[in-house]
């Protein structure tokens, strides 16, 4: 399947819209950049629950203005991506499992910014103290900023809509 995919998208790439001089098309660019910042977004979750945390880190530009105030009561705040991904690590690890979902993916391209809005849907799972899950849902939004190394995550918001299951397991790192 991947083989098929692989081949459906260069060929896609080998028929995109040029301009005379060799140039890609707006449409195109916005489509390519679209997509682009999509796959970041869900490939920090792929990662994440891998607990893949040097991919994760890759998504990041080395500082992120974060925003998880509705899921942890801590206010807004500018810090190291090193110290986002060091947070997730302590918590995620081991015996701690989780799983995030995102649909329904907006994105707004703004010259070299991006802003991708997004529901999500995470579980955490670990056994020990009652009830092994808590559930959370919400709304994503990342901004990212492209540069020459590419797309990279600068701003990361979550808006918790619901949760339900044992608070434990959402306070509890994994061992």
């Amino acid at each position: 399947m991947n083989a098929l995919r692989n081949v459906t998208f260069a060929a896609g790439i080998a028929l995109a819209p040029v301009d005379a001089a060799g140039a890609e098309s707006s449409e195109w660019r916005a489509f390519t950049d679209e997509r682009a910042v999509i796959l970041i977004a869900d490939g920090i979750d792929r990662a994440v629950d891998a607990q893949d945390w040097k991919l994760a880190r890759s998504y990041f530009a080395e500082q992120v203005t974060v925003d998880f105030s509705s899921l942890s009561g801590q206010p807004p705040a500018t810090i190291a991506s090193d110290d986002l991904i060091g947070t997730w690590a302590a918590n995620l690890k081991g015996s701690k499992t989780s799983l995030h979902l995102r649909t329904n993916h907006q994105v707004a391209i703004d010259g070299n910014g991006a802003t991708v809005s997004s529901n999500g849907y995470a579980w955490n799972r670990m056994e020990g103290n009652g009830d092994p899950l808590w559930e959370v849902w919400g709304t994503y939004e990342h901004h990212l900023t492209r540069s020459d190394a590419g797309w990279k995550v600068d701003g990361f918001t979550f808006r918790m809509t619901h949760e339900r299951g044992n608070p434990w397991v959402k306070a509890t790192p994994g061992h």
